[in-house]
């Protein structure tokens, strides 16, 4: 453990931990994973897909569908999870087969037939309700739920403090989500703003005109799906993607 701890602190990028925790979980019987962090929830969403930064080690067939097609909204894990933190056996799934919607079951058909049948869901605990984290944790083909759960009360606890260390590194690390992909200059005049900088100002300090910040802030905005160049700030403040160190 204190091996795998280490590891994960020394870590510079989101590849290299993604690839030592998913090792890590394999060990305990877990060989496909899915992590999602979204820091714009609202009261019935994870929010816009393309705002939520997601890990997967499942099969690409299986993500195109759970995650292409957005069917990760009707997942009946994510509903527990929205509500609760802490792990949860997915056999809350069997014992609340009665509440589930053509949505839920839509889900549930589609992991029967790719072999996510038996496995843990964590939902990390947060300081905003803005904001929420969650790891989906398969047990490898063959093994059932009771065998998932006897690994849990063996294992559990550290399973579930594992999986937290591996959260909070990740938190650390820049995001990356399908609206983040901003380039260099125009992360730079986000942080000007962020300075408190006036579009002269950030002109004046860059060498450029006034025109040309502004439309760099403007593409800026509009990769971000935000309105206000304030907005854009919070946003890649959140995903950790200004103010830190130049690549």
């Amino acid at each position: 453990m204190l091996e795998y701890i280490q590891s994960i602190y020394r870590c510079e990028n989101m590849q290299d931990v993604w690839k030592i925790h998913c090792k890590k979980m394999e060990s305990y019987g877990f060989d496909r994973l899915i992590y999602g962090i979204s820091h714009f929830m609202t009261p019935n969403s994870m929010g816009p897909r393309e705002d939520v930064m997601t890990l997967s080690s499942h099969d690409p067939e299986y993500m195109e569908h759970y995650y292409g097609l957005e069917l990760y909204r009707s997942s009946p894990m994510l509903l527990w999870a929205s509500e609760n933190t802490g792990s949860c056996s997915w056999s809350w799934v069997h014992k609340n087969m009665d509440a589930m919607d053509e949505g839920n079951r839509k889900v549930l058909e589609l992991n029967r037939q790719m072999g996510v049948t038996a496995g843990y869901t964590i939902s990390f605990q947060e300081a905003s309700r803005r904001k929420k984290s969650i790891i989906a944790l398969t047990a490898k083909r063959g093994l059932s739920q009771e065998a998932v759960d006897a690994i849990w009360r063996e294992h559990g606890d550290e399973i579930e403090a594992l999986n937290n260390i591996a959260h909070l590194k990740i938190i650390s690390l820049p995001l990356s989500t399908e609206r983040s992909q901003l380039s260099k200059r125009q992360r730079e005049v986000l942080e000007w703003v962020g300075d408190g900088k006036t579009n002269q100002d950030i002109a004046t300090i860059l060498g450029v005109t006034s025109a040309t910040v502004e439309k760099h802030l403007r593409i800026a905005r509009d990769k971000l799906g935000v309105d206000t160049s304030a907005q854009a700030v919070l946003k890649m403040s959140f995903l950790n993607q200004i103010f830190t160190p130049d690549e």
